[in-house]
């Protein structure tokens, strides 16, 4: 018979680890997906942006 902590090591090993690999790739391919150009494009020139700008 296990003990809970080897129970949840055993878990944590194997699908805490897939869970933590899903979650990077989806943040780290988060920003190149097709429609986000332009807000990428937007948040990265923002600071060069006046409070005139277009008035």
């Amino acid at each position: 018979m296990h003990s809970t902590y080897e129970m949840l090591r055993q878990l944590a090993d194997s699908w805490g680890l897939l869970a933590m690999l899903i979650t990077f790739l989806v943040l780290a391919l988060w920003p190149f997906r097709p429609g986000a150009q332009k807000r990428n494009h937007d948040a990265a020139t923002m600071i060069f942006k006046d409070e005139n700008d277009g008035e």
